[in-house]
């Protein structure tokens, strides 16, 4: 089976240096050149890896076709290119909806959406697919853990969720960065930070099954530091923001 990426960016990156560390079996990997130097990186780590000179060249080469382009981008190119009907085609764009791929791709292909984040590469995290495709669910498996979604509309909460990544990247540079203030060297801030965040996430993941209002409350203490932080960031708003940025996220995915 030879696999093709329209795309080069940080999110195929990511996909194809899990399939290369995985058990999937492939017989090549075609990308695009439209991000050289990450193209031209990835060739250079995995041995499988061809650059295509056109889009055009990478789905009359593979059997399964990923779309990793921005909407943008994914409006102007896809309805331009010439798809099989025997071909699997899985998108990455976040607001190009099923109805509008099949009629920019023409053909009865299948067709799904799927959602992996940058730790696919290191085979870890959730990667929600629809509509269920077994092949496609068994394939995101060997690089995490597949969740299916009957319905394309509930798909687009887990959209929204996704779009959380940066400001949860961004909430572990502000702690970094105020250790390096108060006179922590930036190599220990940062293990630290992210150290101490990822045990926490291991540890929520571990009592996914209770609700997470336990792990609050559990991880406060009375007059404890914890509760400082819930109480002064809840009554600055923090929360009810967060949660105004997932709606805001939600409408415009939804428009």
């Amino acid at each position: 089976m030879n696999l093709g990426f329209i795309g080069t960016g940080k999110i195929a990156s990511s996909v194809i240096t899990g399939i290369c560390n995985s058990k999937i079996s492939y017989k090549k990997i075609i990308i695009s050149p439209r991000n050289l130097t990450i193209a031209k990186s990835l060739k250079k780590k995995f041995k499988k890896i061809i650059i295509a000179k056109t889009n055009q060249q990478i789905i009359d080469q593979s059997d399964w076709v990923f779309l990793s382009v921005t909407p943008s981008v994914g409006e102007n190119i896809i309805k331009n290119l010439k798809f099989k009907s025997n071909q699997t085609i899985i998108s990455f764009i976040s607001t190009i909806t099923l109805s509008q791929l099949k009629k920019a791709i023409k053909v009865k292909a299948k067709i799904v959406r799927a959602i992996p984040l940058p730790p696919i590469a290191l085979k870890r995290g959730p990667v929600p697919i629809s509509p269920p495709n077994t092949k496609v669910k068994h394939f995101f498996n060997n690089l995490g853990t597949t969740v299916e979604i009957k319905k394309e509309k509930s798909s687009i909460n887990f959209w929204v969720t996704s779009g959380m990544m940066a400001p949860f990247y961004e909430l572990l540079r502000v702690m970094t960065d105020w250790l390096v203030k108060k006179g922590v060297k930036r190599d220990n801030a940062q293990k630290y930070i992210t150290s101490l965040f990822l045990a926490l996430s291991e540890d929520a993941v571990k009592n996914s099954k209770e609700n997470l209002k336990l792990l609050v409350k559990e991880s406060q203490t009375p007059k404890g530091l914890n509760e400082q932080g819930v109480k002064e960031l809840s009554k600055a708003g923090f929360y009810k923001s967060l949660e105004k940025t997932l709606n805001s996220i939600h409408r415009r995915l939804n428009k």
